[in-house]
C-alpha cells in the first residue's frame, strides 16, 4: 500500500474519533478575554495523552500572562521524531473571542446538524481555531501509524497548541521560539481549506488620553474641556482615513491600510466639564508599510492637532503586531498544499494575503517559512468566525486533514 492510500484509509477509519475530539475541545470555554485558558489546555492535554501522545506542558509564568491582560495560559508541545530530516511545526490556538449575542445554538454545545454542505458543527472556536487542534493531531496520528506500518516517513513533527492568539501571540508561539523550546524548519498555522495565506496585515493599537480640568457645568469657562480636545483629535484621525484608502498593497488579498477607533470613555457626570477622555484606536498596517514609520506618523498627527490651552495629550502603545512577510521556503509548503488540495478538493487553491493579523508572524519573524492552512470554508464570513453560530463543515475538516497530512509527509521526506 502506498503512503497516500494508507493515510486516506487511516483517516476515514478515524473520522468519528476526530469529530468527537473536536467536540470535547469546543465544550470547554476558553474565552479571551478574560483569558483564563489553563483549564482548556489541561483538557486538551488529557485528550492528547488519551490518544497515546506524549505532551509537554509549558505553563507561562504569571507575570508574563498578566502583562497580556490574561489570567492563565499553558503552551502544549507534542513531538514525534520519525527519523532524520527537517522539523515541521503545526500551530493552532485554543483561545477564542467571547460568544456574544445572537446564537441559535449553545456556543459550547458542539451541536452537529445537517446543512446544505453536509453535517456541520456549531460552537465558539470550532472554526477559529480548535478545528486545527483536530486537523493537526490526526496528521500526527496518521503519520505515526504509517511509520509503524513500515511506510516511508522521516523527519520530526511538532504540534504547538497555544492560547494567546487573540491578544497577539507573545506568550504563545513567540514564547516557545524565544526560549528555544522549538526551532522548526517549516511551520503551518491555523487557516482555512480553500486558500493558503502567506502574508497578512500588522496591527497597531494606541491608547490616547486627553486631560483637561473639571468644572461646574454652569461655569464651563472655568474648566478645560477634555472632550472638546478629544473631539478635535478624533476629527483629524477620521479625516486621515481618506488618504489610507488611496494606498494599495501589492499583496493580493490585502487591500488598503485602515484606522478605527473602537473604545472611548471619559467624563465625571452630566453636570461636570469632563476632565479626562481616553480612547483606543486600531491601525492596520499592510506588508508594504514600515510599522515604525506608521506609528511615528500617527503619533505626530495626534500630538500636533490644535487644541485649547490647558489640554495635555498622552499616547501609549498597547499593541504592535508586525505584518507577516513571506520567508524564503514558504513556496515549498504552498506547492505541496496546492498539489494535494487540487487532488482532494478538485479546485485550485490560491495563495494570497489576508487583512487580519495572526500569531503566524512570530514564526516568520524568527526566520521560519510559514503559511496559514487548515480546516474551514472559504472565508471567515462563511464560518461565522468571531460571530454568532460559528460553524465548521465536517467534510472540510476531513479534507483539510488529508491535505495537511500528505503535505507534511512531503516536507518531512522518507
Amino acid at each position: 500500500m502506498t503512503l497516500s492510500a494508507f493515510i486516506d484509509d487511516f483517516l476515514k477509519r478515524e473520522a468519528n474519533a476526530q469529530v468527537a475530539f473536536l467536540a470535547e475541545l469546543v465544550k470547554v470555554p476558553s474565552d479571551n478575554p478574560p483569558g483564563d485558558c489553563a483549564p482548556h489546555a489541561l483538557r486538551a492535554q488529557a485528550l492528547l495523552e488519551g490518544l497515546g501522545l506524549k505532551v509537554e506542558a509549558h505553563p507561562v509564568p504569571a507575570a508574563d500572562v498578566a502583562a497580556t491582560g490574561m489570567i492563565s495560559a499553558i503552551n502544549l508541545v507534542v513531538r514525534e521524531t520519525f527519523g532524520p530530516g527537517p522539523v515541521v511545526a503545526l500551530n493552532a490556538h485554543g483561545d477564542v473571542v467571547p460568544p456574544g449575542l445572537g446564537w441559535r445554538h449553545d456556543p459550547y454545545g458542539a451541536t452537529v446538524e445537517d446543512g446544505p454542505h453536509g453535517p456541520t458543527m456549531f460552537g465558539r472556536g470550532v472554526a477559529v481555531s480548535k478545528s486545527d487542534f483536530a486537523t493537526y493531531t490526526w496528521t500526527l496520528l496518521a503519520l505515526r501509524a504509517a511509520k509503524a506500518a513500515g511506510l516511508p516517513v522521516s523527519g520530526t513533527l511538532e504540534l504547538h497548541f497555544t492560547y494567546d492568539e487573540e491578544v497577539g501571540g507573545d506568550i504563545g508561539p513567540k514564547w516557545l521560539l524565544d526560549r528555544k523550546i522549538s526551532k522548526p524548519d517549516y511551520a503551518f498555522s491555523a487557516g482555512f481549506s480553500y486558500n493558503i495565506v502567506n502574508a497578512h496585515n500588522g496591527c497597531l493599537h494606541l491608547e490616547v488620553t486627553v486631560t483637561g480640568k473639571q468644572a461646574h457645568a454652569a461655569m464651563p469657562h472655568t474648566g478645560v474641556d477634555a472632550l472638546e480636545g478629544a473631539t478635535a483629535i478624533l476629527a483629524a484621525l477620521y479625516a486621515s482615513r481618506a488618504a489610507l484608502g488611496r494606498t494599495k498593497s501589492t499583496v493580493a488579498g490585502i487591500g488598503s491600510p485602515s484606522l478605527n477607533v473602537g473604545l472611548i470613555s471619559g467624563g465625571i457626570n452630566t453636570n461636570v466639564v469632563p476632565d479626562r477622555v481616553t480612547f483606543r484606536l486600531d491601525r492596520r498596517i499592510i506588508p508594504d508599510e514600515d510599522p515604525v514609520a506608521v506609528e511615528a506618523e500617527l503619533r505626530k498627527l495626534i500630538s500636533t492637532v490644535p487644541v485649547m490651552p490647558g489640554i495635555t495629550i498622552d499616547i501609549r502603545r498597547v499593541l504592535l503586531a508586525l505584518p507577516l512577510a513571506p520567508q524564503p521556503g514558504w513556496e515549498k509548503i504552498a506547492a505541496a498544499l496546492q498539489r494535494h488540495g487540487r487532488d482532494i478538493l478538485g479546485v485550485e487553491i490560491p495563495v494570497e494575503g489576508v487583512p487580519i493579523y495572526t500569531d503566524a508572524r512570530h514564526y516568520s519573524a524568527a526566520g521560519i517559512p510559514v503559511v496559514l492552512y487548515g480546516a474551514g470554508p472559504r472565508t471567515l464570513l462563511e464560518a461565522n468566525g468571531h460571530n454568532a453560530d460559528e460553524n465548521l463543515r465536517l467534510r472540510d475538516l476531513a479534507a483539510a486533514t488529508r491535505i495537511v497530512t500528505l503535505s507534511v509527509a512531503d516536507l518531512l521526506g522518507g
